[in-house]
């Protein structure tokens, strides 16, 4: 199942590494890490949560097979290997995930999971204002029923 972490306000740890420049594309546009990604079939947030989770030289390895399987990127071909350490080097390390996050964990993910308030967003309590707003009125009007 995919993480969705990437559509909480604030982004995550791994949006600098995730909206990283590979290089340009033989049409000159921009490639990132996270469309490299997703271009191969692979879940961006997954990858970088897998990746982060390494010690950077298994990191190096497999983001270098990884982009190794990438053929769209001229420049990534030329200068591979300082693509790949720039790129390990804005992945998040663990503890520091962790840190910044709170205390609160994921469910066997290891993330922090957003707080209450900013999950819910404004719909709920929209909804619950208006059944309030039903129940006063009900009382205070009362109701049209078959005994009246």
């Amino acid at each position: 199942m995919s993480r969705m972490d990437f559509l909480r306000q604030g982004g995550t740890p791994f949006d600098g590494f995730l909206y990283a420049a590979v290089g340009e594309d033989r049409g000159g546009n921009t490639v990132s890490v996270l469309s490299t990604l997703a271009r191969l079939g692979l879940d961006p947030w997954d990858e970088a949560a897998d990746l982060a989770d390494l010690p950077r030289a298994d990191a190096r390895g497999r983001l270098e097979h990884l982009l190794a399987r990438f053929g769209d990127v001229p420049a990534l071909r030329q200068d591979h290997g300082a693509i790949i350490l720039r790129l390990v080097d804005l992945l998040p390390k663990a503890s520091d995930r962790l840190a910044g996050q709170g205390a609160r964990k994921g469910v066997g993910q290891g993330l922090a999971l957003p707080s209450a308030a900013g999950a819910l967003g404004a719909g709920p309590v929209i909804a619950l204002l208006i059944v309030i707003l039903f129940l006063v009125q009900g009382f205070f009007f009362g109701a049209v029923g078959p005994g009246e």
